[in-house]
């Protein structure tokens, strides 16, 4: 059976996506709970795979990393080795760093990174292209980012 969230547990929730790093004790202050029921809160929601695991939010910018190209790849049949081999792929190239298969006329919507446009047309003509099954790419390049969310809580 789902767990039941309640107006604390979405405050909880709301305060771990902005500082993972809090204390049990500054976190319990924040939302209005004693440490041990906070605590307990925080477990069952990890024991319920709502909170399914805790990390750095990093900025690919100051690792060199300055441009983000979205990419749309069809492939030539939509069968289940294709799928498999073609994820199986991607999921070996760093420069992939988000990947969904999708509905609509194109098959994956693909996020790279890259530092600048001669890594990622090496990128795309030397792996991407070569993926078996891959019929066509499209790519798009953002200006820039409007909205940068986390987990939908409500």
């Amino acid at each position: 059976m789902a767990h039941k969230l309640d107006e604390t547990d979405l405050k909880i929730l709301r305060e771990l996506q902005n500082n993972a790093r809090l204390s049990h004790h500054e976190l319990s202050e924040r939302v209005g709970l004693s440490p041990s029921p906070c605590s307990r809160r925080i477990r069952i929601m990890e024991g319920n795979g709502i909170i399914n695991g805790y990390g750095a939010r990093v900025d690919e910018r100051k690792l060199g990393f300055a441009m983000s190209i979205f990419v749309s790849v069809k492939l030539d049949r939509q069968i289940d080795d294709r799928l498999v081999n073609f994820e199986r792929d991607i999921a070996l190239c760093p420069e992939v760093v988000d990947c969904w298969l999708m509905t609509g006329n194109r098959d994956y919507l693909l996020r790279i990174s890259v530092r600048d446009l001669e890594e990622f047309e090496s990128f795309l003509t030397a792996r991407l292209t070569k993926i078996a099954g891959v019929a066509s790419l499209e790519s798009s390049i953002p200006i820039r980012r409007v909205k940068s969310g986390q987990a939908r809580l409500r």
